[in-house]
């Protein structure tokens, strides 16, 4: 494999990283605001979960690139 198709790759895996520790925190979050919407009687519970789970998204990522950043 070229060096350039490995530089390519590596950007791309990074990307996939970057939107994975985002969504699945907010995803979480989300489907747990909904259940416990549900159980509580509380239609919009899930509102402010999702912003805890994009709160937790953003922090994973700012962890995420001061890693790569010391690199």
């Amino acid at each position: 494999m070229k060096k350039d198709n490995k530089q390519v790759w590596n950007a791309l895996i990074l990307v996939f990283q970057f939107g994975i520790n985002m969504l699945v925190p907010i995803f979480l979050c989300s489907i747990f605001g909904i259940w416990l919407g549900e159980k509580t009687g509380i239609s919009w519970m899930m509102i402010p979960f999702f912003f805890i789970g994009a709160l937790a998204g953003s922090t994973n990522i700012y962890k995420m690139a001061r890693k790569l950043m010391k690199k």
